[in-house]
């Protein structure tokens, strides 16, 4: 049962795993604004109930299209819905927008005379002025941006696997955009359907992989040309700003959506230029076959031979091998006994939690599933050293392609587990009793596990392409642009909400940090390892004990006591927001170079009371291409969670809210915060000591305005 467990535990190994990107059926918009009021029950309240009803029929009987009017002025409501794309009626993702986009902008606009919602595929318009054949605001305010785009969601065969999400030569790939936007957006002008799309050859040489960039725009199909043109060429405008070296993106608007990917493909190799080329082929498989032939008629001679020639001393042979392998089979034994008893202490330890046992926890729930060892063998290339992703001091991990599941050719991330690693299989504990029974799309998954091959114990993850959140807001090569910045954190921050507040049972993280935010193919944030997770129990005290967590990560109050809360992962959150915004790590070299201070006090030094001064603390490398209001906001709310007094500091619910424009800033004061921790009565044992000795002191920083915080925590 103790070698059973290993499956279970290493379950859930942080492997881990981004840009969130909101879908109709989560009934949550890319982008949306709201205007004016009126009131309940009154006649521009039923006209709007009318036109929203009759919208999805409508459209669904014009190809995806309505736009029309209901009652007459002061209280006339005139509306508008499209979809996205060449998709009609019998399109899935069209359909079911149609369906819940009217009710869904009722529920984010109550009230509002005006509301407009871009919507993963289609987009939602209404008012009680006429916006009719008028394309409108072109601001950073009317569209939403996107690193991902729809390509890739269809059919993928025949396609590289991995395409790089940026490109090496950014002056080539905007020419060739460039030239491509502009062409389809003549065609969809004069289109009917205001909608073009279209491929052109892309640099690389086509002998092994060829690359397209494929392109789409479209407009309201109420525009007139001249509208079109306009709203298409203002957004093509900003293509080089936005996405300056991605190989993919998409802007959708109120008005027109563009969109561009860049795609490899495999140039199939049996296409022979020439009849010529072709008997040559044939004339060398036909010779290669011949000297196959006469190999195995030599090589059968031969074993005739050896046989005859080892029956004469084979009983010899056999006698003398027998003796030698029985003496080294019981020294080896021996010597194994003794190591087992040692590496199956930490495994029976694991392999219990709260009185349960895990691995049959796992094998009667509908978690993860179970693979046998040949299922994730051939999905590796039996672990082949080009598959390796990494590897650490726990075990190492293997990018795979499985084939028996539901989705065929679903990349995988699969680990390999050390048996003797004691810390590592604690933690794997954690990560079994914790992720496991945790849903949310922004949270690595685990897909599976196996343990039916010896000692070593396998997990099964889904592949995150793109790496981590740490290897693109620090790289050297390309800057992460603004909008996939702002997004990520989004992410986190819902996956946060999540693990705190609505999770069926309260979790904290304690090692929330750049590199265990991962980046799926679409570079939505998904946040991952939950080797030092903990599960709290509502009702009581929301800590755990012990100290865990990266340094740079742990607020002091949480150092000196050895105790994380959820407190403690709103402070790590913070420094994460920090450090997105700033693109520096959490200790800042300062000026002179000879001294580093904490990310947040300098950032709070940035602060100085006044929202105008904090944006110095924006990233250099973006070159002042950001959207304001979102990056004061990215920078205050993390200041907010880090506030030295924990008691000061957001609730992960307060913190989004504020980050998706939901609730207004927070009030700061100009300096940073003296926070003083230390024993109100009782004495606190310093960390690492058990002797009883008084606990220490840490000064947060220097300001005007102070705070002192009691410390007296026990175990």
């Amino acid at each position: 049962m103790a070698a059973r467990f290993l499956v279970l535990i290493a379950v859930v190994v942080s492997l881990c795993a981004t840009v969130v990107v909101a879908v109709v059926g989560d009934g949550r918009p890319l982008k949306m604004s709201c205007a004016g009021n009126y009131s309940a029950g009154s006649q521009y309240h039923k006209n709007l109930d009318e036109l929203l009803a009759a919208i999805p029929t409508a459209a669904a009987h014009n190809h995806g299209f309505y736009n029309g009017t209901v009652g007459a002025a002061p209280d006339e409501v005139f509306g508008l819905v499209m979809c996205y794309g060449e998709l009609t009626l019998d399109a899935g993702p069209c359909r079911k927008c149609l369906a819940r986009a009217p009710a869904g902008i009722m529920q984010l606009c109550p009230g509002s005379r005006t509301a407009r919602a871009v919507f993963d595929e289609c987009v939602v318009l209404y008012s009680d002025v006429s916006f009719f054949s008028v394309a409108g605001d072109l601001t950073a305010a009317s569209f939403n941006v996107r690193h991902d785009v729809g390509w890739r969601s269809t059919s993928t065969q025949g396609f590289a696997p991995y395409d790089p999400p940026y490109v090496v030569d950014a002056a080539a790939m905007n020419r060739t955009r460039s030239e491509l936007i502009a062409s389809l957006s003549v065609t969809a002008a004069n289109s009917p359907l205001r909608l073009a799309s279209n491929d052109t050859r892309y640099g690389g040489s086509p002998s092994m992989y060829g690359r397209s960039m494929y392109g789409a725009v479209q407009c309201r199909r109420d525009l007139p040309a001249s509208e079109c043109t306009r709203c298409l060429s203002g957004y093509a405008a900003r293509l080089p700003r936005l996405f300056p070296n991605n190989s993919r993106g998409a802007i959708k608007g109120y008005s027109c959506i563009l969109e561009y990917d860049i795609v490899s493909y495999e140039v199939p190799w049996m296409e022979l230029p020439s009849e010529t080329t072709r008997r040559d082929f044939q004339r060398e498989r036909a010779l290669q076959d011949q000297v196959l032939s006469s190999r195995r008629r030599k090589r059968q001679s031969r074993l005739v031979a050896a046989v005859i020639g080892a029956s004469a001393g084979g009983v010899f042979v056999l006698l003398c091998l027998s003796l030698s392998a029985w003496y080294l089979l019981y020294r080896r034994r021996t010597a194994a006994t003794a190591k087992r008893s040692e590496l199956d202490q930490p495994l029976n330890e694991a392999t219990h939690f709260r009185g349960r046992n895990l691995e049959e926890e796992l094998e009667q729930g509908t978690g993860p599933r179970r693979f046998s060892y040949g299922e994730l063998a051939a999905a590796t290339d039996d672990f082949a050293e080009g598959n390796k992703l990494g590897e650490g001091a726990f075990g190492s991990v293997y990018r795979g392609v499985l084939t028996t599941m539901s989705e065929s050719d679903l990349p995988v991330a699969v680990k390999k587990v050390s048996k003797s690693s004691r810390q590592g299989w604690k933690e794997f504990v954690s990560e079994v009793t914790v992720i496991s029974r945790l849903r949310h799309r922004n949270l690595v998954q685990l897909i599976g596990w196996c343990h039916d091959h010896g000692d070593e114990l396998l997990l099964t993850y889904e592949l995150m392409p793109n790496g981590s959140l740490d290897d693109h807001i620090y790289s050297v090569e390309n800057v992460m642009p603004w909008p996939a910045r702002y997004d990520v954190v989004l992410g986190v921050g819902a996956a946060l909400l999540y693990l705190h507040h609505e999770a069926e049972q309260r979790v904290v993280h304690r090692d929330i940090k750049p590199s265990n935010v991962m980046l799926d193919a679409s570079f939505n944030a998904r946040l991952g390892d939950f080797g030092l997770a903990r599960l709290v129990d509502e009702g009581r005290r929301s800590h755990t004990t012990g100290i865990a967590g990266t340094m740079g990560y742990i607020d002091a109050e949480c150092f000196l006591a050895g105790r994380a809360s959820v407190e403690s992962d709103v402070y790590s959150f913070g420094v994460v927001l920090l450090e997105v915004a700033s693109g520096r790590r959490p200790a800042v070299v300062t000026d002179g170079g000879d001294d580093a201070i904490h990310l947040v006090q300098w950032v709070w030094d940035k602060h100085g009371g006044r929202a105008a001064r904090i944006l110095d603390a924006a990233d250099a490398r973006l070159n002042g291409k950001f959207d304001g209001a979102e990056m004061e906001r990215v920078l205050v709310v993390g200041l907010w969670c880090t506030h030295p007094e924990r008691a000061m500091r957001p609730s992960v619910r307060q913190a989004v809210g504020v980050l998706r424009f939901e609730a207004p800033l927070p009030s700061l004061p100009a300096k940073m915060p003296v926070a003083t921790y230390g024993p109100p009565v009782a004495t606190v044992p310093a960390v690492g000591r058990s002797d009883g000795s008084a606990g220490a002191t840490v000064s947060m920083a220097a300001g005007s305005a102070s705070a002192t915080s009691s410390l007296a925590c026990s175990g």
